[in-house]
């Protein structure tokens, strides 16, 4: 029975470890493969890249882990009282470990990559930093009101959930690389050296999802929050 409960448990971590590395892959892949083809891919192409492989991965693990991929995605959902607190630590190290496995491969196969898909804001840092905050918050506002709990599932999860993504990269990418996920760019950061700013990439997502969290109580209360009380 324990081996049992404990499989059971494992398999939403493991789904967190693939999907996130299936998404920073593809994603950080995408931009890697552009930068050593000297455009190829084209900033079209990336943003399209990362909603395909977001809706993808939706589809894949939504029903088993939540489809959370992204450390301010499951704290927001914790602080939403839709998440068991103490699922987080175990949630957001797969979410890493998974990142840093596609980062550690893809420098194996593009060594002549100098960023590896890294984010890299082109403006200063405060208003790259309003930017994530933004971006992440209209994020977290769409996947909570498409999601069932704590999971994104359904077809309308994934449309909506991939659309945003690949929405927000088409515009903001060229600013920040579009983020909203402190996985995707630690790993790719940390790999390839490229750590200025890191500290932003990780701070304004997570602020970004709770002040979403937050908002959607202001409006819909019941459904933003599973707890009676809060």
């Amino acid at each position: 029975m324990y081996i049992c409960t404990l499989f059971d448990t494992m398999k939403k971590y493991i789904s967190e470890f693939i999907g996130t590395f299936s998404m920073v892959f593809c994603g950080t892949g995408a931009m890697t493969v552009n930068e050593v083809t000297a455009g190829n891919v084209t900033h079209v192409g990336i943003a399209i890249t990362w909603g395909l492989i977001v809706m993808a991965m939706i589809y894949a693990f939504g029903e088993t882990s939540g489809a959370h991929f992204n450390p301010a995605v499951t704290i927001a959902f914790a602080f939403a009282k839709k998440f068991s607190w103490k699922e987080v630590p175990s949630y957001l190290l797969a979410q890493v470990l998974g990142a840093f496995t596609a980062s550690f491969i893809l420098c194996f196969l593009f060594p002549m990559s100098e960023i590896l898909g890294a984010t890299i804001p082109t403006v200063d840092v405060w208003r790259a930093f309003v930017l994530e905050f933004l971006l992440t918050f209209f994020l977290m506002v769409v996947i909570i009101n498409v999601s069932t709990g704590s999971k994104e599932t359904g077809i309308i999860a994934g449309i909506a959930v991939g659309g945003v993504v690949l929405l927000e990269a088409m515009f903001a990418g060229p600013i920040t690389n579009a983020s909203m996920n402190p996985a995707r760019s630690i790993a790719p950061a940390i790999v390839s050296g490229n750590l200025q700013h890191l500290w932003m990439y990780i701070v304004a997502p997570v602020l970004g999802a709770l002040l979403a969290v937050v908002s959607c109580r202001l409006v819909k209360e019941d459904h933003c929050c599973d707890d009676p009380h809060c």
